[in-house]
């Protein structure tokens, strides 16, 4: 009898299941919408940062993203800064369900329908990576903002990658860290689908599309999200490369997966 050496096929919802998530989430956003606009200019930080908490934490739900986090307490001191590597749309909401934060994002985001606007009012700094005063305006807003003790998110390898690498980290944007002396706190985030494998459907890496990306979330029974909380990192005593690299080893260690080379790598040569 001969074998098949085939994969077992992916498990994908139907198409009523899709609708019906779909229906949720839209409500979902458009009752996120109304709060933003009626209720949130007469709200405290605190009230505003306890419903985005809840809202993101509902809307993982709704995507049937299940989330298990583990490690040490995200951001408890301030001046703190939070570095993850990126791999989807989603992990803004991850870590906003964990501890409501404000984000550094390309100037793209905010031309992007509906959810553009809803990070704007969520305090997202908006940056043109491709200038550079643009890059120290925004530095200089956030060591001021740090030190007024906002805590910020970054994604430091520019682009989403499919979740099986780390990219190389770009320590621009961890200047401000060293700037007011904050506390580093590595991230690493992780989404596989229901049987343990790589979940492609999750990420945002290439052409795709934020409706083309929502679209294949939707087909996933489950989609289980994994956020390792790793040790802080302390400024002191350290450039902002090698700030940034030994945050890249410790993320790279907790997925698995090779760390990004510094540029003295390189320069020895490859990899043996």
């Amino acid at each position: 009898m001969r074998l098949s050496s085939q994969r077992p096929a992916v498990k994908r919802t139907n198409l009523i299941t899709r609708l019906f998530r779909l229906a949720r989430l839209a409500l979902h956003i458009a009752r996120g919408v109304a709060i933003t606009v009626v209720i949130f200019p007469f709200r405290s930080h605190a009230q505003k940062a306890d419903y985005i908490q809840r809202w993101s934490a509902r809307l993982l739900a709704i995507l049937a993203v299940r989330t298990e986090a583990s490690g040490a307490p995200l951001a408890g001191a301030t001046p703190a800064m939070i570095v993850a590597n990126h791999v989807s749309w989603l992990d803004i909401l991850a870590i906003d369900a964990l501890r409501p934060v404000r984000f550094v994002a390309k100037s793209e985001i905010r031309r992007w329908p509906v959810v553009g606007w809803l990070c704007s009012q969520g305090d997202t700094l908006f940056i043109e990576r491709t200038r550079r005063r643009h890059i120290a305006q925004i530095n200089r807003e956030m060591t001021e903002a740090m030190m007024r003790g906002d805590i910020f998110a970054v994604f430091p390898e520019g682009v989403i990658s499919t979740g099986d690498v780390l990219l190389p980290f770009h320590s621009s944007l961890l200047q401000p860290a060293l700037d007011c002396d904050a506390l580093i706190h590595p991230v690493a985030l992780r989404y596989t689908r229901a049987d343990g494998s790589l979940c492609p459907e999750a990420d945002y890496e290439g052409a795709k599309t934020i409706v083309g990306s929502l679209l294949m979330m939707l087909t996933q029974p489950v989609i289980n999200l994994r956020v390792q909380l790793l040790a802080p990192i302390k400024c002191a005593g350290l450039d902002r490369r090698a700030l940034a690299h030994a945050a890249a080893q410790q993320i790279a260690s907790a997925l698995g997966v090779p760390a990004p080379r510094t540029r003295a790598e390189k320069a020895s040569g490859p990899p043996a």
